[in-house]
């Protein structure tokens, strides 16, 4: 199977490509753009998931993966860099995925704790990229753009749940 861009995001003009890719400011002016990406998505999920099942964040997070893909892959070439860090759209879509299921994950500890939790081990195998996740930038385009953050957010929430498992053995 061979991933090719999306061409639909060839004809937005620049300026929307590369704003809705580094979410305005938030990529282009402020230090440490993936995190700011990353707070971001995750008052995009208390705002919009918060009280979601895991089918509708799995089929939100598929529709918004799919436009970032086109759309941060776009911002590549417009930009001229490959996975430029201002680029936070890719951050932003996939922080939902570190909750899937994370009612079940709280137990004794208070919602603000597992959100908090979910999103450093996300930040973490965003920047670590261990287990395979490195190797998924190599895709091309948006494709690689995009893809590693969602395997960084799944590895997220299983971690979440394993360590809520662990902690409910001890």
């Amino acid at each position: 199977m061979r991933l090719t861009p999306p061409r639909w995001s060839r004809v937005l003009p620049t300026r929307l490509v590369v704003a809705s890719a580094t979410l305005g400011p938030l990529g282009r002016k402020l230090r440490a753009p993936g995190t700011w990406g990353s707070l971001a998505g995750l008052l995009y999920f208390v705002v919009f998931f918060y009280g979601a099942g895991i089918g509708g964040i799995l089929v939100a997070t598929a529709i918004g993966g799919y436009l970032a893909v086109g759309i941060c892959g776009e911002a590549e070439i417009r930009l001229g860099e490959k996975d430029p860090g201002q680029v936070v759209l890719d951050e932003f879509v996939a922080i939902p995925l570190c909750f899937l299921g994370w009612r079940s994950v709280g137990g004794a500890l208070p919602p603000w704790a597992v959100l908090l939790a979910g999103f450093a081990l996300f930040r973490f195998f965003d920047i670590v990229k261990p287990l395979g996740i490195s190797r998924l930038q190599e895709l091309p385009g948006g494709w690689g753009v995009v893809v590693d953050d969602l395997a960084a957010a799944l590895a997220a929430c299983a971690t979440l749940h394993a360590g809520a498992w662990i902690w409910a053995k001890i």
